[in-house]
């Protein structure tokens, strides 16, 4: 009677969210001092007042039809050449408002450029640790999915294991820098490097292999790392990107994809976003926000917070005996959980209140993702429970 793959898609929920509906139960039973939701990579930090004052000046004085009607598919021309704009001047570039298509966030950005890419056979490779929601996307489109293990030493990518993976099927490769789940940066070594590496492939298979890069962290780094750009070193390179994070406007869904002109027959590619977008209903990204982006893509993000979260967290677990690799971006620690099984340390977890994601979702077994974009005294009342929790294990 109905699709069954949607069926289960749509009844067993993400574990992520399990947990974090479980943390919503447990807060309203017990309080919500009783709780310390790691869970979801919800940001916390305000939304910017000049994206707020923004909001407000364009809701009073814009024309209505422009404001609350539709766009163009690809956006509105002001917004997109706004981004192109910010773009050029952060990163020597030479975009312009053609380069850009608007969407309904990453999300929606990465399911396009899949969609847009994907012919049958085709298999798009990613890295462990990953975002789990990389599988159902790419199998709604009729892709395959096929993962690298991880590095954990520093994941950075296992290379050996990563060309034994490459196919004349592999259509695209996805990446995700700063990480969701590991908060580790792609150093400039490790993409210039996989540049390389598919650059010889694509000569060898006779057709382009993509890069999709997922960069909705791409403004959250810290400690001197930065973010390399990554079409500087891939002409076939789509980037998808969201202000859900930099702007704390997750809620909103507005982001973008960009398609380069030195991709392999741009117009084609082009197209076929377009198309994918209208194939998977997305008739315009939010107007409101394009218009709001329009004005403040320049703006730069307060990862003040982030930065300092991390610090925090990181030092607690490191003291209480935990291992784990110093986040260098994102809002994400992702250390090794305190036995074999991350489901059941995460269970065990749940006793003093902590909320943690097993590892096991983003291709990682033994490890588990701790988001610390929350507040900062609530990590701080945490750490003696980390403490406690490490106990049981000595």
């Amino acid at each position: 009677m109905v699709n069954s793959k949607m069926y289960e898609l749509g009844t067993h929920k993400s574990t992520i969210r399990t947990i974090f509906e479980f943390g919503r139960k447990r807060a309203a039973e017990m309080g919500e001092d009783s709780v310390f939701d790691f869970s979801l990579g919800n940001p916390n930090v305000p939304t910017p007042d000049f994206i707020r004052d923004t909001a407000i000046d364009i809701l009073k004085n814009g024309v209505p039809s422009e404001v609350h009607g539709y766009t163009v598919a690809p956006g509105k021309p002001e917004a997109r050449e706004a981004v192109a704009r910010s773009i050029n001047k952060r990163f020597g570039i030479n975009y312009s408002g053609k380069n850009i298509f608007f969407t309904a966030g990453a999300a929606a950005a990465i399911t396009i450029s899949f969609k847009a890419l994907c012919e049958e056979g085709d298999e798009f490779i990613t890295f462990a640790p990953f975002f789990p929601e990389y599988r159902c996307f790419v199998e709604s489109v009729g892709g395959k999915l096929v993962v690298v293990p991880a590095r954990p030493v520093d994941w950075q990518i296992d290379f050996e294991a990563f060309e034994s993976l490459l196919t004349p099927h592999t259509k695209a490769v996805i990446v995700n820098s700063p990480n969701n789940p590991s908060g580790a940066i792609y150093s400039e070594e490790t993409i210039t490097r996989l540049a390389k590496i598919l650059s010889a492939k694509e000569k060898e298979y006779g057709h382009p292999i993509f890069i999709i890069s997922d960069e909705p962290y791409r403004e959250l780094d810290y400690n001197g790392f930065t973010v390399p750009y990554i079409p500087k070193y891939y002409h076939n390179t789509l980037v998808c990107y969201s202000y859900s994070k930099s702007f704390s406007l997750a809620g909103e869904r507005i982001g973008y994809i960009v398609v380069p002109d030195e991709v392999a027959d741009f117009g084609e590619v082009f197209g076929a976003i377009a198309g994918a977008a209208r194939v998977l209903t997305h008739v315009n990204a939010p107007s409101l926000w394009q218009l709001v982006i329009s004005r403040t893509a320049e703006r730069p993000s307060d990862i003040s917070t982030y930065v300092k979260n991390g610090k925090l967290l990181y030092d607690g677990l490191k003291a209480a005996g935990f291992t784990c690799v110093q986040p260098q971006g994102a809002f994400y620690l992702f250390p090794k959980a305190l036995e074999e099984d991350d489901y059941a340390f995460c269970e065990r977890a749940k006793k003093y209140g902590l909320l943690l994601v097993p590892g096991t979702d983003f291709g990682c077994p033994g490890y588990f993702r701790a988001a610390y974009c929350i507040k900062t005294e609530t990590i701080e009342r945490s750490l003696p429970l980390f403490q406690q929790l490490a106990e049981e294990y000595r």
